[in-house]
């Protein structure tokens, strides 16, 4: 019997197990996120970033010795990684951040070192950092391996390293660390099967991410903010956007059937820098703009629910610690690496060859003559 024509087929293929996985759980319908058996919302709350690393790698949270490994490992790729940027060519002239960091990081290689996990999480955040200070007329800022990665990062990017951003960034860092098998974690996951190293994995999920559809909503939730103006302005405007057939940025998930829990450990996260007197004034702005396009969404969808997903306060919070809108899907990026190589270790210790079938829908066999 031929399988390839007689199978079900599944469009994207949606519910269709093609893994296992102790590294995380996304429960659509309850709108919980469980990373290696802890709640995001505890989670987020209690490590830094370095502790997610460690926990998606061993299965536990680190203790003080733990953690500080892992601060130097990372510390350590973000020192090997500054050392080969003039190696990575012209990657750090390119416009867009997601082709650069793209381009720079196929310019690693395991043979320079570049096999670990931790190596190359450090990398990636280098290559973000370089990037945004060269498209903004500097200099590529060398790393201080004696800071935790979050601090800097924030260093390198020439912004503040106070406590309450680098707390800001440690939750979000944390909190996107891992989601499942999202369409980078799967291209990654799909690289690795075939063999190859991890360097050629991070790069092909770097390519998923730079999809619109996956990691390039938080850019467009600020332009949204910036158009709706004021709390105020915010009901008039999502009903202006609806009725125009235009989508809301930031509303709805193909997962979660009601609000990201990611959106609530992020809106807490902005909540704490704006007590730290770091405020935009685009919180409350975008409690208003939730609220109502929740509302708005709900009487015109009744049967789909859709909520603020992550993105929704990613673009906040990104924005009250000072990083550039064109660099929110890279620095996105720069928290997913984790999940991304604890994923290819996981691939690697027991997963087979993914090849899926396809259903031949061509014309017929065309005869021979």
């Amino acid at each position: 019997m031929d399988t390839t024509t007689t199978a079900m087929t599944t469009s994207g293929l949606e519910g269709v197990v093609v893994a296992e996985t102790r590294l995380s759980e996304v429960d659509g319908e309850r709108g919980r996120l469980v990373v290696a058996g802890h709640d995001i919302e505890r989670l987020a709350l209690i490590a830094r970033f370095e502790d997610v690393v460690a926990l998606l790698a061993t299965g536990t949270l680190p203790d003080a010795a733990g953690r500080e490994a892992t601060r130097r490992a990372l510390a350590a790729g973000r020192v090997a990684a500054f050392e080969r940027l003039k190696g990575c060519g012209d990657a750090l002239g390119l416009v867009d951040g997601m082709d650069s960091l793209r381009a720079s990081t196929a310019h690693l290689s395991e043979a320079a070192g570049f096999a670990a996990p931790g190596v190359l999480i450090g990398a990636v955040a280098v290559h973000v950092a370089a990037w945004a200070r060269v498209q903004a007329g500097g200099e590529p800022v060398a790393p201080d391996p004696t800071l935790s990665h979050a601090a800097d990062y924030l260093r390198m990017l020439g912004l503040g390293s106070d406590a309450a951003r680098v707390a800001g960034l440690d939750a979000y860092l944390a909190t996107v660390a891992d989601h499942g098998l999202n369409a980078s974690t799967f291209a990654a996951r799909v690289v690795t099967s075939t063999g190859s190293d991890l360097v050629s994995a991070v790069v092909a999920a770097i390519g998923a991410l730079k999809g619109p559809l996956h990691g390039g909503a938080p850019g467009p939730v600020l332009d949204m903010l910036d158009a709706v103006g004021s709390p105020a302005d915010a009901v008039a405007w999502i009903d202006g956007e609806l009725a125009a057939g235009r989508r809301i940025m930031g509303m709805g998930h193909r997962i979660y059937r009601v609000r990201d829990p990611r959106a609530a450990v992020l809106e807490r996260a902005i909540a704490g820098l704006e007590r730290a007197g770091l405020s935009t004034g685009r919180l409350a702005l975008a409690r208003a703009v939730e609220r109502a396009a929740e509302g708005a969404l709900r009487l015109k969808h009744p049967g789909r629910p859709l909520a603020a997903n992550v993105e929704f306060y990613t673009a906040v919070l990104l924005d009250t610690l000072g990083i550039d809108r064109a660099a929110f899907a890279p620095t996105f990026a720069v928290g997913r690496v984790a999940g991304w190589c604890a994923h290819v270790a996981e691939q690697r210790a027991g997963g087979r060859l993914i090849r899926p079938a396809s259903r031949y829908v061509g014309p017929a066999r065309a005869p021979l003559y």
